[in-house]
């Protein structure tokens, strides 16, 4: 396994519902450490960079008016296999569909409002954490129970 990067984002519904801390709780419970982490609004621009693979597609001008509609807390977290670990935390992208366990399956109840935006690959996770933060706001550090989810074999 390897120690991966990933971006997440709790979205305007998960702000506005008072989520943020549970959605962050799911995440560092299961192992994830948070390296960034900041509210923040989503401007046009950063929201037409952020999901210019879908500029065209009839679900693209209601994406970016909802995630420029509010705040957002945005994160990287670290961890071995973190994209597939944050992804299984997630569930599957409509609630309906979601497992119970998961933070859409739990606390969803929109198909359109979905709660959290993970990245789905190394290459997306990299150019969406470089949209997102600059390197200065990551940090590097260990943690007291890293020795207790990270071991050689992860790092490898």
């Amino acid at each position: 396994m390897a120690i991966e990067r990933t971006l997440i984002l709790v979205k305007p519904d998960g702000v506005q519902r008072g989520l943020a801390g549970e959605v962050i709780n799911r995440f560092e419970t299961r192992g994830l450490k948070i390296v960034g982490l900041k509210l923040m609004r989503i401007t046009e621009a950063l929201a037409g960079k952020h999901y210019a693979p879908h500029v065209g597609k009839p679900f693209y001008k209601g994406l970016v008016s909802f995630m420029t509609s509010s705040p957002v807390v945005a994160m990287v977290l670290e961890g071995p296999k973190a994209i597939d670990a944050c992804r299984k935390v997630m569930g599957k992208t409509f609630c309906t569909d979601a497992e119970p366990g998961t933070i859409r399956g739990d606390l969803g109840v929109s198909r359109g409002m979905n709660l959290v935006h993970g990245s789905d690959s190394a290459e997306s996770a990299k150019r969406e954490i470089e949209l997102f933060f600059n390197s200065n706001e990551l940090l590097e550090y260990t943690r007291a129970g890293d020795a207790w989810v990270v071991n050689d074999e992860d790092r490898a």
